[in-house]
């Protein structure tokens, strides 16, 4: 199957594409999201200085009827909403191509990486087009070239450590606090980072550059 890579740039008319246009410094992480009957259920993670300003907006918006703040810290929130203009999610759930979460959007933009068969592929196309959402496909490749030094999910936990201060000298975060933020158990944090760590050490030590690793997954 096909490792490919594409920027999905959120409608105008979504909700989500609107707040993160409008405030393009704030991250939004969105944690777990589907889409039943046209209603998406989403918990997301606004991170930033202006994330209460964003909770306030959400009071305003038609489209979230619902909004639940969960969790508040200093610029941060977790929020549980439901959205009636769930465009990116739905075209992506309706080709049946599953999301790895959390993904992460920025300046209304956000990036898929997946492996797919051709003909899924062909239907996520078809489904972002018959939906009007842009997105430019940045790269495609066989799955004999597909392997990748680390997971989705280890680049994830990586990039998190490194932006939220965890390998600054001296460290910003403790290990018990990043697994809090990033809400998953300590051991598993401490586990994946080491397991992180050993792949990304052993391969610099031998020196093969063929298969390096490209951690930046944020959002373009």
């Amino acid at each position: 199957m096909p490792y490919i890579e594409l920027t999905i740039t959120m409608p105008t008319d979504a909700w989500l594409g609107r707040l993160s246009r409008e405030y393009p410094d704030l991250r939004f992480r969105v944690l777990a999201a589907t889409v039943t009957d046209g209603v998406g259920a989403v918990r997301l993670e606004i991170i930033g200085s202006n994330a209460q300003a964003v909770c306030d907006k959400l009071e305003t918006l038609e489209s979230v009827p619902t909004h639940t703040v969960q969790e508040s810290a200093h610029h941060r929130r977790r929020v549980q909403l439901e959205t009636t203009t769930p465009h990116v999610l739905g075209a992506i759930q309706s080709a049946g191509v599953p999301l790895s979460m959390p993904f992460e959007i920025s300046d209304s933009r956000m990036t898929l990486e997946t492996t797919l068969p051709q003909d899924q592929l062909s239907d996520l196309v078809d489904s972002f087009d018959a939906s009007d959402i842009q997105y430019r496909l940045h790269r495609i490749q066989p799955e004999a070239d597909s392997d990748s030094l680390l997971t989705d999910r280890q680049r994830w936990i990586l990039h998190e450590a490194i932006d939220r201060g965890y390998y600054d000298t001296p460290r910003r975060i403790t290990l018990v606090e990043l697994a809090e933020e990033l809400d998953i158990a300590k051991s598993t944090c401490s586990e994946t980072l080491h397991r992180v760590e050993e792949r990304v050490l052993k391969q610099f030590v031998t020196g093969d550059c063929e298969h390096q690793p490209d951690i930046c997954i944020r959002a373009d």
